[in-house]
């Protein structure tokens, strides 16, 4: 087997967002390698360019558009063998691409294909195109999660309020929320539970258990699992079947997670909290150092107030979580 080490090509992707969720893909067009796949749109980030600029210059060539908001978002490598055509002539030689993702929702001008490209936009949730690209094809899942994630504080706020507060936050759009009560004896819990369950069906919102609560959830239809800090590095494969977070406070919470193939990452303290108020917070400068080039994503948390999504997101963040604030009366 050869061991030889491939070269790192680098590329710049861009996920450009109608208000209404749906994004933009383009065909390639005959005569580029893997003609015919749907990919997003964006290119290679050539010598003496950032991968922002690469994109911004990829993006007024091949659509015609002038990005005036984008976020930067995963960093994602993808090794591709060498493709063929149907005469045996190599089409594409093996090589490994480093994808830079962001994330853009504001331009300027009406994408056209200027390279006799095919476009269409497409709901994430259902996408109707095909093939895509292997290397694009997982995102969607990532673009699939919401950007605002809640935590439980029945704690605090006493089971009427809390459920009062709830079927606001549903009402108002929350889609993804977390057990977590670790006070509750297993009972007490299964009941808690299932009675949030029923009230997050009818919203289609997605509802995980923290993994300190996990005994009690046998018999739960939920979308998922939690794994705090510590049970995130006793495990040792993804559980099949479910949406799997973790939290993570370092580089190597961040590098297992990575490693499972979790499906997103909370990182905290950003902020101070109440919750921890001696805990020393990480700042948004450190925060950013410690996803750069992260390939899954990754929710703020700690302190996280809902007019922070500006400031997470242009830090590398897919969004924030909140425990307080998420249930804040209007």
């Amino acid at each position: 087997m050869s061991t030889t080490k491939r070269k790192i090509t680098h590329a710049a992707v861009g996920v450009i967002q109608r208000e209404d969720g749906w994004v933009l893909l383009a065909e390639r067009p005959v005569g580029k390698p893997w003609a015919g796949y749907w990919e997003f749109p964006g290119g290679k980030v050539e010598e003496g360019e950032t991968a922002r600029q690469a994109l911004n210059r990829e993006l007024q060539e091949e659509l015609g558009i002038e990005v005036t908001s984008l976020y930067p978002w995963l960093t994602r490598s993808f090794d591709y063998e060498a493709k063929y055509d149907a005469a045996g002539q190599l089409d594409s030689p093996a090589k490994t691409v480093k994808l830079h993702f962001f994330t853009i929702t504001k331009w300027d001008g009406e994408p056209c294909g200027l390279e006799n490209q095919q476009l269409v936009w497409q709901p994430p949730e259902n996408i109707e195109v095909s093939p895509m690209l292997p290397a694009n094809a997982p995102i969607f899942a990532a673009l699939n999660l919401p950007s605002s994630y809640a935590i439980t504080n029945l704690s605090e706020l006493g089971e009427d309020l809390f459920f009062e507060r709830l079927k606001t936050s549903l009402g108002n759009g929350l889609k993804i929320l977390q057990l977590r009560e670790k006070q509750l004896s297993n009972q007490a819990f299964q009941t808690f539970a299932e009675r949030v369950t029923q009230l997050a069906e009818p919203y289609k919102a997605k509802v995980l258990i923290n993994s300190s609560n996990q005994s009690a959830s046998a018999t739960l239809n939920v979308a998922g699992i939690h794994f705090n800090s510590t049970d995130l590095m006793q495990v040792q494969a993804k559980p099949e079947a479910m949406l799997c977070g973790a939290s993570c406070h370092n580089a190597e919470q961040l590098a297992h997670a990575a490693a499972l193939g979790l499906d997103y990452v909370m990182l905290s303290p950003v902020k101070v909290t109440r919750s921890h108020p001696d805990e020393e917070p990480m700042g948004w400068d450190q925060f950013a150092d410690l996803i750069a080039d992260y390939a899954l994503p990754v929710y703020a948390l700690g302190g996280m107030l809902p007019a922070d999504l500006h400031e997470a997101k242009s830090h590398g963040a897919h969004g924030i979580a909140m425990l307080r604030s998420a249930w804040l009366s209007e």
